[in-house]
């Protein structure tokens, strides 16, 4: 089981999860993290210092977000690996507590 990077994220790409992962298994959107299924060892180290309360274990991610897991793995194949915690997105304090954020979803690769 590995853990899951939803909705919540969007927009804000807090990246205290990113800090604090022991396997480096974060991978970098434009505006969106995921967690790469393959290496998550599914310690749990990232899920309470998520700001937006993004981070499911699999078997706990919220019905509404259950695509969530084929796009973190699909997007992990794809996108850079991020090892260090970066700034948040600028527009982070106003995306946080907004919900229904998936059609400003950017598949492009951060940097």
């Amino acid at each position: 089981m590995a853990y899951v990077v939803a909705e919540p994220c969007i927009k804000c790409k807090y990246t205290d999860c990113v800090e604090v992962c022991p396997v480096n298994c974060f991978y970098e959107g434009a505006n969106f993290l995921v967690i790469h299924p393959d290496e998550c060892i599914d310690c749990g180290a990232c899920e309470p210092v998520c700001p937006t309360k993004a981070i499911f274990p699999e078997t706990e991610l919220p019905a509404k977000w259950a695509d969530f897991k084929k796009l973190n793995t699909d997007f992990a194949s794809k996108w850079p690996n991020i090892a260090e915690k970066k700034a948040a997105l600028p527009e982070a304090e106003e995306y946080k507590e907004k919900e229904d954020k998936r059609g400003e979803l950017s598949t492009a690769p951060g940097k």
